[in-house]
């Protein structure tokens, strides 16, 4: 056994990996190399070449004051947080190899694993806004994420501010003018500016660039955060912390765990916007489980090779669709006609991603035939699995959203939003094809 240390001294963390190669004679790994094995050494699981499950809810300490070391670092009453594995609402092995390897993706230093996206998102903004604070977001966004602002932070006093996704840097200006003076009038603060880029379901680009230029000249950029929603095009088609963003959100059920049999959701950016959440995240809960980590640490040893199926099918689909007679729209990122749209996506996207809006002829009863129709393509909710779905928001993911504000939106009855997987193109295009003939 151990001997007994003093509270003074830094204990050895509990899970010390030998350090993974990042650089090879001055090259750069690139993530799809380092999601084989960063963050993880097997000599610390009598070597596994995977990381085993630790399904265990608490964690043995060498000593007690090694132990109060660990909680005087989660309470904050020293900085630095914790240097070993305390509890598992805390931390744990399998989310810890996982935050490291998802902050890889977007450049990040720092990540937390949470147990739906939704849950990621919502304690995001709870640590940061205070009773008279305003929140500017884009529109649209998830439907859960629009009525979180609107329905459940306004109980506690946060009123929010809302742009069209396609706003110009004079729009922005406007629009944190009249947040600012509001926050003045409340007593409190523009406590963060929150995006969704692609929006839901519409694929509506936001000039990122453009947000934080416009917060960087009438708001601190040290106490006004920029999140954005990057799950339509993360990890692999958008990078947004490079485009100005300072905290990336995701809903890791999509692209990243990419197989439709989890739930999980994340956060990224530099340690100190991460630290409120984390220590927010501690007191609530909410860490993604250790067998769901485990999960979606085998989906990220594939997410370039699936994404990018995905997204040569979205192209060839969409192709075909663009020219059917029965579709009066595609929302598809490759196919952009505004001017501005286009201009934000060739600055700001390395793909047009595989989910888009697919615009059919007539309204609901259109729609609907045509779901219903559909024989490889499945009627489901969510996106980004291997297979491929489709869905009608009006009706289903933004029903709770007002009709009103659907229409405001662009979220209209004859919208179907469709997620392409990693079939074979020809297939869903014929089934495409069949399910039209029934409209």
């Amino acid at each position: 056994m151990p001997d007994a240390i003093d509270s003074t001294d830094k204990p050895t963390p509990r899970r010390n990996p030998k350090p993974e190669p990042t650089r090879i004679d001055g090259r750069q790994l690139k993530p799809s190399t380092l999601m084989m094995g960063h963050g993880y050494d097997p000599v610390l699981s009598e070597g596994s070449l995977k990381p085993p499950i630790f399904l265990t809810s608490t964690f043995a300490f060498e000593s007690a004051a090694a132990g109060k070391r660990h909680f005087e670092g989660i309470t904050g009453l020293r900085p630095g947080g914790a240097e070993g594995l305390v509890y598992s609402r805390f931390n744990g092995p399998n989310q810890e190899i996982l935050e490291d390897r998802l902050a890889i993706w977007d450049g990040a230093e720092d990540a937390l694993s949470f147990s739906s996206g939704m849950t990621a998102i919502c304690i995001l903004m709870l640590a940061y806004v205070s009773a008279g604070d305003v929140i500017v977001h884009s529109g649209p966004l998830y439907a859960a994420s629009e009525g979180f602002v609107a329905k459940v932070l306004s109980r506690f006093g946060v009123t929010y501010i809302d742009f069209p996704a396609g706003a110009t840097r004079e729009e922005l200006d406007d629009v944190l003018a009249r947040a600012k003076a509001r926050a003045d009038e409340q007593g409190g603060k523009v406590a963060m500016i929150y995006l969704e880029s692609p929006g839901n379901p519409t694929n509506a680009l936001v000039d990122i660039e453009a947000v934080r230029d416009a917060r960087d000249a009438a708001l601190d950029g040290d106490v006004t955060p920029i999140a954005i929603d990057n799950t339509f095009l993360g990890p692999l088609w958008q990078r947004p912390l490079d485009n100005g963003a300072d905290i990336v959100a995701y809903s890791l059920t999509k692209y990243v765990g990419g197989h439709s049999d989890l739930v999980a959701g994340s956060v990224a950016g530099a340690k100190r916007w991460m630290d409120p959440v984390r220590a927010l995240r501690n007191t609530m809960g909410g860490i993604a489980d250790p067998n769901t980590a485990w999960m979606l640490l085998r989906s990220l040893e594939t997410v370039e090779l699936r994404m990018q199926r995905a997204g040569e099918n979205a192209a060839k689909v969409c192709e075909f669709l663009a020219q059917h007679p029965k579709v009066v729209g595609l929302g598809y990122l490759g196919m952009i006609k505004d001017a501005r749209q286009k201009d934000i996506y060739q600055r700001h996207c390395f793909g047009a991603g595989s989910t888009f809006s697919l615009f059919i002829e007539g309204g609901e009863a259109e729609c609907f035939r045509f779901l219903d129709a559909l024989k490889v393509a499945k009627l489901a909710v969510s996106l980004g699995g291997t297979e491929t779905l489709a869905s009608h928001p009006a009706s289903m993911t933004h029903l709770s959203v007002p009709e009103g504000r659907r229409a405001e939106l662009g979220i209209s009855d004859n919208l179907v939003r469709i997620s392409i997987g990693i079939e074979d193109a020809d297939d869903l295009i014929r089934d495409f094809d069949q399910a039209l003939e029934a409209v």
